[in-house]
């Protein structure tokens, strides 16, 4: 039987906190369990949680905390719901479509539970008020889906001392660990340098199944709640990997780095950076150039004027069969430095993805080897459907 490593509770001063009779009547299944209780409960109302990202995986860690009665919960998200979030973003309804997230989010768990204090800020945490807004709470969900952020919090955390609860997820495959520093190891410990831009791919190129980010943040929640309440084994030094497709769970172990710039022995991160500079996405888009990219109005009058024009679609071949610009040709990213000779390096060369992201780095990749006459159509086949083309779906 392996033994359960717990860590003591985050959260202090519970000793000052009652239950009503209303509460002790909604949390009853929680009270009869000895690993939770009276006193348990009453960590819980005390315990002040701040969810980074109202998403996929923001809406079911948020709506088990509150139902579970953590007594704080920061919702931090600047964007608004739209209709593609709907298939996986389960605070949401159609009605909210266009609203702000973090609003609704707010209105949806006090509904869900009014015993609970909700705080909502609609805004981009960055490196001028991270400190500021996470030094309130106890406890950090990283729901996220960008690398800069990811180490914003790790970096933010481990300075202020809090345990960060990491998620991921990608189309199958998702990630889930706690980053503790002082306790175990933080998310540069485990992934010292971010992936080249563009490496990577968001979910909004890759997808992901609508699912995935239920499970995945349920488990977040359950590992928060573990924290406060100071049960069971945490994962930290632990990286859990969750494969939906196969339904297998595989765990992996690290270590603390000592050499790690924010949490080793002589650490050199001592206040927060830039972190899209660190993750080069400022530079991308640098290299890309304004000059290199063209509106999808510009594109339009291209086609208008009948100029010699080579289109090339990076998508995959699933998202091709979604919609597709007429007179493209298919030749996806991973597959264009095997592919250059199937495009006609007499005509301008029109690149276009879903979003502009990978059809940028292939106007680079694609000016590198000398085809200097190819041009990022900006914002991609989204943008060209929304501002000129109403005939080509969305998606």
């Amino acid at each position: 039987m392996v033994e359960l490593q717990s860590v003591e509770p985050v959260v202090k001063g519970d000793e000052y906190v009652t239950l009503s009779f209303p509460e002790i009547r909604r949390y009853g299944r929680h009270l009869i369990m000895p690993e939770v209780g009276m006193r348990g409960q009453k960590r819980l109302k005390a315990a002040k949680v701040l969810v980074v990202g109202a998403g996929g995986l923001g809406s079911p860690v948020s709506l088990y905390l509150a139902a579970a009665g953590v007594g704080r919960i920061g919702v931090v998200d600047f964007d608004e719901v739209d209709e593609t979030n709907l298939q996986r973003q389960v605070l949401f309804t159609t009605g909210d479509v266009g609203k702000k997230k973090s609003e609704v989010a707010a209105k949806r768990l006090r509904e869900l539970n009014p015993f609970i204090e909700v705080k909502s800020y609609d805004t981009v945490i960055n490196s001028s008020n991270a400190l500021e807004v996470i030094k309130e709470y106890d406890v950090v969900i990283d729901a996220t889906d960008n690398f800069p952020t990811r180490y914003l919090l790790n970096d933010a955390c481990v300075l202020l001392g809090k345990p960060l609860v990491y998620g991921s997820i990608f189309r199958f495959d998702g990630q889930v660990s706690v980053f503790y520093a002082g306790k175990g190891p933080c998310y540069r410990c485990l992934y010292p340098e971010p992936p080249p831009p563009g490496l990577v791919p968001s979910c909004a190129e890759g997808g992901v199944l609508g699912v995935l980010p239920g499970i995945i943040g349920a488990l977040q929640a359950n590992e928060a709640l573990k924290l406060i309440l100071g049960i069971g084994r945490p994962l930290i030094g632990r990286l859990l990997l969750v494969d939906a497709l196969s339904m297998t769970f595989r765990e992996l172990s690290f270590q603390r780095d000592r050499n790690c710039p924010v949490c080793g022995d002589n650490p050199t991160i001592k206040e927060l950076i830039d972190y899209e500079a660190f993750c080069g996405v400022r530079v991308t888009g640098e290299e890309i150039g304004a000059s290199f990219s063209i509106t999808p109005e510009e594109f339009k009058e291209m086609l208008e004027r009948g100029e010699r024009i080579e289109i090339v679609d990076v998508r995959e071949p699933v998202e091709w069969e979604i919609c597709r610009i007429p007179g493209a040709k298919l030749i996806p990213l991973s597959q264009l430095t095997s592919r250059l000779h199937e495009i006609d390096q007499t005509k301008k060369v029109i690149v276009y993805c879903h979003t502009g992201q990978r059809s940028a780095l292939a106007v680079k990749l694609l000016r590198d080897v000398g085809i200097t006459r190819s041009y990022n159509l900006a914002g991609g086949i989204d943008a060209y459907a929304a501002r000129v083309d109403p005939s080509i779906p969305r998606y």
